[in-house]
């Protein structure tokens, strides 16, 4: 077995779903170098000579993802790699020029690779997201989240996760009982019990974010009010929610919405992201046709997020 670190040049607005196709096929780390990402234009002031010129590919003004994987079996990967994120293509989006390469790496060499480009991120007035190596003064009322992504789905740098932490941010409550679908590295349902709610449970059907969630629930200290677990979190949880949150993508939101009403009551806020924006009227109109009524949207870059509830 060895380690190899596989590059993926895309566009910025297929980056969340690459990353979702990655886990699937048990990644062991992921970096993201994206001109559109906040984190890059606030953290390093512009300055791209930080960075490989060859690695940005300027000219179409892309993204370029990497991926660590342990493998015997290198070009298999990549020929399986390359089949799904072609396959994007079914679900709207476009990621050209869809470019793989790959080399063998020292494992060490990726760990260190990935974690420098990875800083603290502020999302809204208050929140901050602090990578667990990186050194942080708080200021003022903000709230820390430390978060150690590992091999899991959300860092916080990324538009989807971004709004829905400021969703969680305005209708979180001292009483508010949280499920957050498919919650990758823990972060939204950190960021909910952080808030303040009394109570979050977290799911995912992925082991390799479970553990990582459940690191990232001890590493914040809120073990008393969160809990992780493993599957489908509609099919391991039991009674209604006043939040639920799924940042997943639009086809996979659309497919939940005819379940969730039973888990919601009539003042249950139900937020969702990874809407691509062109799937976004695809999107409102399942809401509407289940008797959901569209509270608010937020748009970021190419990303959509919708707060709705039942009507009543």
């Amino acid at each position: 077995m060895g380690w190899y670190e596989f590059k993926l040049k895309t566009t910025s607005e297929v980056v969340e779903a690459v990353m979702g196709i990655y886990y699937d096929f048990d990644v062991s780390g992921i970096e993201v170098i994206d001109p559109k990402d906040p984190i890059f234009s606030s953290g390093y002031e512009g300055d791209w000579d930080y960075f490989d010129k060859d690695e940005l590919v300027f000219e179409y003004n892309g993204a370029l993802v990497k991926a660590y994987f342990e493998t015997e079996t290198p070009e298999v990967l990549l020929k399986s790699l390359q089949e799904r994120v072609d396959g994007l293509k079914e679900f709207g989006f476009d990621p050209s020029p869809a470019i793989f390469e790959f080399t063998e790496v020292f494992e060490k060499d990726y760990i260190d690779e990935w974690k420098k480009y990875y800083k603290p991120t502020k999302i809204g007035k208050r929140i901050v997201i602090k990578p667990s190596w990186e050194e942080y003064i708080t200021k003022d009322d903000e709230v820390i989240i430390e978060i150690d992504p590992g091999g899991a789905f959300g860092s916080g740098t990324h538009e989807t996760t971004r709004m829905c932490v400021e969703f969680l941010d305005e209708y979180v409550k001292a009483d508010s009982r949280v499920f957050d679908i498919g919650c990758g590295s823990g972060i939204l349902g950190i960021a909910a019990a952080k808030l303040g709610a009394r109570q979050v449970i977290a799911g995912d059907i992925d082991e390799n974010a479970v553990v990582t969630s459940i690191d990232n629930v001890k590493r914040n200290k809120v073990e008393a009010s969160m809990v992780v677990k493993q599957g489908d979190l509609m099919e391991v949880v039991e009674g209604k929610a006043d939040i639920i949150v799924a940042n997943i993508i639009a086809d996979i939101i659309m497919m939940l919405t005819p379940g969730i009403s039973k888990f919601m009551h009539s003042e249950t806020i139900f937020i969702s992201s990874g809407i691509i924006n062109v799937k976004l009227d695809s999107v409102l109109e399942t809401f509407k046709e289940n008797n959901f009524e569209i509270v608010e949207v937020n748009q970021q870059g190419e990303w959509s997020a919708v707060a709705c509830k039942l009507k009543v």
